[in-house]
């Protein structure tokens, strides 16, 4: 199974005859493993990573550190899970440090980014306060690097 997961985290357009070659298996046996980690919830989806710079994406991201007071008995997760409610959160994470979840959120603009802040995650009871990080570049995601640019590493070679 581990296998069969780090080939779909590589390329998740891999077909199951091609991972059954890849890996020696029948396409049977890969359909299923297949069917039951999705069926598991191992496998929570297939996702293209998208350079949105260059395909006319102009949104904003940002990454906001949350410091909450967790609720007895739950936690952080309750907070947490209300935070991921939000359509604008695409991620939150329990961190450890200064701060206890990072969420990142997307918006059309810097303002939108803004008043989803003071106006949604500030006022939830449980947040005690914030910080925003707006991303102004993305170098390398998920193991990809965006611009890979090959440069010519000769010597110079004086007289």
């Amino acid at each position: 199974m581990q296998e069969i997961l780090k080939l779909l985290e590589e390329n998740c357009r891999l077909r199951p005859e091609e991972i059954a070659t890849m890996l020696g298996l029948s396409q049977e046996q890969i359909a299923a493993a297949l069917a039951k980690l999705e069926e598991d919830k191992v496998i929570l989806g297939y996702k293209a990573l998208v350079n949105w710079d260059k395909a006319g994406g102009n949104g904003v991201t940002a990454k906001i550190e949350v410091k909450v007071t967790p609720e007895r008995e739950v936690g952080f997760d309750k907070i947490a899970e209300r935070i991921g409610r939000f359509p604008q959160v695409k991620s939150v994470y329990l961190m450890s440090g200064t701060y206890d979840l990072l969420v990142e959120v997307e918006g059309k603009t810097m303002k939108d980014v803004a008043m989803f802040v003071t106006e949604k995650l500030a006022t939830l009871d449980n947040v005690q306060g914030t910080v925003t990080h707006f991303l102004l570049k993305k170098y390398k995601q998920d193991g990809i690097i965006f611009e890979d640019k090959e440069e010519e590493f000769r010597l110079v070679v004086t007289p």
